[in-house]
């Protein structure tokens, strides 16, 4: 309820999701968060939100949230609430006395693209000018690195060369590895509307699942996974042979291109169309619309990045451009889509183990003289940092002895988590600096540094068009929850006085701002100059895009324009990389192929979007995607649960047929952790990476799958404090062989437990569960057959469901679900609850399961089906439902439904 004693007004600020950046407009009393809005005057985003946005001010549920720094003595002990000087000065001891026993490089910290700019250079220098190590890295080593790789290699500098108007502008539009319409679906919303307005722009998918963005091409190439390099040279053995490329630019404005002629030169429509194994028709189309384009944008995302071949994929995609001449003007150029909302200004203040602020290579010793220089220590360390898969076997081998990391989940996100989960158990000294106590990580953490979250501190972030955008401040953090830069700042200064007493401090920060002006003259005259940059102008000017050097009076909309790049010539670089097939190949005992991707309503491992019932409504838990040809030979049906293998682990999922996947394929969204999914997806991806890029291959996993023999099952409800509920139930759930926990609801939440076991557990587990449950006691109605291993309660109070269990027969699931939902228990009802098999009152009535289709408006499946049925378009629908009407995510969804009624 709003406090009416209190005023209600808005704060401008930018969304915490995804990298496009968007403004949203904070409507809040000083204390409270009430509602979230597009911000109309952002240039990035327009007022538009998507599904994920729009709920910002329902997500942080502060039951899951850390309050108060908490620190554990010794590994077997529970953590206990300290303060915040106690446990600053502990880390700082436990930090100088690791340092002086093993070295610098006996510690490590693993940060967050989810970091504001002033967090990320506080840890920089925390690291390298205090500590006096490179191992630092971040998260966005999962999701940007390869593209770093890419532009530094091809064009001299990483800097997106393009902005979001060229989405606009652009005659052909060549989407690689990325579905948009869930990871980016402001920017697929804009494509909608550019494809609307103009019909002759030409939309080119490369993916191979027919994914929502799918649903907008003019062409899709469902190639083999991994096989990008080779199409990418196919395609320009066929530009070169059809004389569609530019030779002007290549002569003024690049080197390398013999190089590169002769290598493609193999690269045949025969070839290519084998390796990709797409039609030799589909590749010459494909040659030509991009050959033949006046504008040719192309954008990509994880499908290249998070693979062995990641920097090479990238670089081939960028050669496509140079050879043609299509960059540096409206509507053309390589454009990556960002990640994380500020993994490029984690890249721009260095804060990958290879980098260092201003673009700068650690590894590069003039480089290093400068900013050792600037921040007035001798020297900065020489020796290379560990990128992120290195750095947690490093912690597994014992070699670091304290790890601290911040507002990331590397105990969801990394891959290969038995490994992981190995390296967090055994090492001595784990921080973890977090808004949320719930995150898998936090099962590891000796010290727990509570964080302020989204709508509680402020400072900068960079999008994917590399516009700088204002974070601000809306209420005050919960308990005692602090900044991440206060909390760095505040422990460096400690650290620093056991290491260097008597010094002048190093940190000398008492604002954010103060951070952000001293890191942007590291970046004055170089590619991505932002001394002209201040919060002060962007609260006058609005958010802008670098360079933007001191003087300037606007920010750079396009890069290269001139046709001149930051290489020692001056010119950019054609890269010739041949193409190399995924490292994990599909043989005998893996013949499948897992590729992972995001969900509409979800954001990375579910830390914040976990907390709001209402994101589950589309998707309520994790489902395997399987082609239908590969069901039909193992006979497994939809809703089977399988038991999925791959060479580092196992994991049971049910399964669901789906043919946008190609045989040989399945697909498995990457958001669940073990908190949520008992092993957690990550499980089964592999370690392997990227050479150059050090990007884990996320994308790529051979694995197999067998009908797992776990006929006992059990279905949960409980209304209420779910965060809570979760956390006191998710423990027993370890005794079931498959478990899967979610949210569902949108006034009142629920915990649902779905579980799966060989044969009923033992009768004190239930008890545990029930007594949890709140169904051992007050107004539960019964019915057991201990015979035949079934047992059902249900709570009811004030004439509806507050809680229920069913064990052994679980087909009443997810009607009873719906009567909670609709909030129904009238005495009619009653006697069918917990009827046994036999007395079912029609089997369909206890088979119905609905999704919320359109979770803005709260417009179900089958309502819109219905509406299909009756004759309704996508316009009447939208005018008689209010679907679609608001964020936009769930129109490719509807479009496809029309299309299905549509087919005779």
């Amino acid at each position: 309820m709003t406090d009416l004693s209190l005023p209600v007004r808005t704060t401008a600020s930018t969304c915490c999701y995804c990298g496009v950046g968007c403004g949203v407009l904070i409507e809040h009393d000083d204390q409270r968060i009430y509602g979230v809005t597009g911000d109309p005057a952002h240039p990035a985003n327009f007022g538009r939100l998507c599904s994920k946005g729009s709920s910002l001010h329902l997500t942080g549920d502060l039951s899951a949230r850390a309050l108060y720094p908490e620190l554990r003595l010794g590994k077997s002990l529970p953590r206990s609430r300290t303060d915040w000087d106690s446990a600053l000065d502990h880390a700082a001891q436990v930090f100088a006395r690791t340092l002086h026993e093993y070295g610098p490089d006996s510690v490590a910290f693993y940060i967050s693209g989810q970091l504001l700019t002033e967090d990320y250079y506080a840890f920089n220098k925390l690291a390298r000018a205090l500590v006096g190590t490179n191992n630092i890295d971040s998260n966005s080593r999962l999701c940007m690195s390869s593209a770093v790789v890419g532009y530094k290699r091809s064009l001299g500098a990483d800097a997106p060369p393009c902005n979001y108007q060229d989405i606009e502008l652009a005659d052909t539009l060549l989407i690689v590895g990325s579905n948009m319409a869930y990871a980016h679906p402001i920017l697929f919303r804009r494509l909608e509307q550019a494809k609307s307005q103009r019909p002759d722009m030409k939309i080119i998918v490369v993916d191979p699942r027919r994914t929502d963005t799918c649903e907008l091409a003019d062409l899709h190439l469902a190639i083999q996974g991994g096989s990008d390099v080779a199409l990418f040279h196919g395609i320009l053995h066929l530009l070169i042979w059809d004389e569609q490329i530019d030779r002007d630019y290549i002569e003024a404005h690049t080197e390398g291109f013999a190089e590169l002629k002769a290598l493609v030169r193999d690269y045949t429509p025969e070839q290519v169309a084998r390796l990709c194994d797409i039609s030799i028709e589909d590749l010459h189309t494909c040659a030509r619309l991009i050959g033949q384009a006046p504008a040719f944008l192309s954008l990509w995302c994880m499908g290249l990045n998070q693979s062995t071949a990641g920097s090479a994929k990238n670089s081939a995609l960028i050669n496509l451009h140079l050879a043609t001449g299509q960059i540096g003007r409206p509507g053309a150029g390589p454009f990556s889509l960002t990640g994380q909302p500020n993994a490029m200004g984690g890249r721009e203040t260095g804060s990958l183990s290879n980098l260092l602020p201003g673009h700068r290579e650690a590894g590069n010793p003039e480089h290093r003289r400068e900013v050792a220089e600037y921040w007035g220590v001798d020297a900065l360390p020489a020796n290379p940092g560990l990128s992120a898969v290195d750095l947690f076997e490093q912690v597994r081998n014992g070699t670091i002895k304290a790890l601290w990391i911040a507002c990331t989940n590397p105990a969801q996100s990394m891959p290969d988590q038995t490994a992981i989960r190995q390296a967090l158990t055994s090492c001595p000294f784990v921080v973890l600096q977090e808004a949320f106590h719930t995150t898998e990580t936090a099962h590891y953490a000796d010290l727990l540094l509570p964080a302020a979250s989204w709508g509680e501190k402020q400072g900068t972030v960079t999008n994917s068009e590399r516009r700088i955008s204002n974070v601000r401040k809306a209420i005050a953090a919960p308990g005692e929850a602090r900044a991440d830069w206060s909390i760095t700042v505040d422990f460096a200064r400690r650290l620093q006085a056991r290491l260097l007493p008597g010094s002048a401090t190093l940190f000398d920060f008492p604002t954010p701002e103060s951070l952000f002006d001293e890191y942007k003259q590291l970046t004055r005259g170089r590619d991505l100059d932002q001394s002209g940059i201040s919060r002060d102008l962007i609260d006058r000017l609005g958010p802008q895009q670098w360079p933007f050097p001191e003087g300037a009076t606007a920010g750079t909309a396009r890069l290269y324009a001139d046709g001149l790049f930051p290489t020692a010539t001056g010119r950019a670089r054609f890269v010739s990389d041949a193409y190399a097939a995924p490292v994990e190949r599909r043989d005998a005992r893996f013949p499948l192929t897992l590729n992972t991707g995001r969900l509409r309503d979800h954001w990375h491992g579910m830390s914040r979007t976990g907390t709001a019932a209402r994101l589950f409504g589309h998707v309520s838990e994790a489902v395997l995607s399987v082609n239908p040809d590969d069901m039909q030979r193992q006979r497994l049906q939809d809703g089977d649960l399988v038991q999925l293998h791959s060479r580092r682990g196992s994991l049971v999922v049910p399964i669901s047929a789906d043919d946008s996947l190609r045989a040989g394929h399945v697909y498995l969204p990457m958001h669940w952790g073990d908190r949520f999914l008992k092993g957690g997806v990550n499980q089964l991806t592999q370690p392997a990476y990227d050479p150059l890029s050090k990007q884990p291959e996320l994308k790529h996993a051979g694995v197999r799958l067998e009908r797992a023999n776990l006929p006992w099952r059990l279905f949960a409800l409980i209304e209420g404090d779910v965060q809570r509920h979760l956390q006191a139930l998710r423990p027993l759930c370890e005794a079931f062989g498959y478990a899967s926990l979610s949210l569902i609801g949108r006034e009142c939440a629920a915990l649902v437990i779905r579980a799966a076991h060989p044969a009923p557990p033992d009768a004190a587990l239930l008890a545990q569960i029930d007594q949890l449950l709140n169904l051992d006691h007050g107004p539960v109605i019964a019915y057991d057959d201990p015979k035949h291993g079934v047992g059902k309660r249900v709570r009811i109070e004030h004439n509806r469901i507050t809680s229920l269990r069913l064990a052994g027969e679980t087909l009443a699931q997810h009607w009873l679900q719906n009567l909670w939902l609709e909030g129904r228990a009238d005495q009619p009802l009653r006697r069918w609850m917990l009827a046994p098999l036999s007395s079912e009152p029609g089997k369909s009535a206890f088979q119905i399961r609905d999704k919320v289709l359109c979770n803005c408006m709260n417009v179900s499946q089958s309502a819109i089906s219905a509406g299909i049925e009756r004759g309704l378009g996508l316009d009447e629908l939208k005018q008689q439902l209010g679907c679609g009407t608001q964020c936009g995510s769930c129109v490719p969804e509807i479009k496809r439904l029309i299309n299905l009624v549509a087919v005779p």
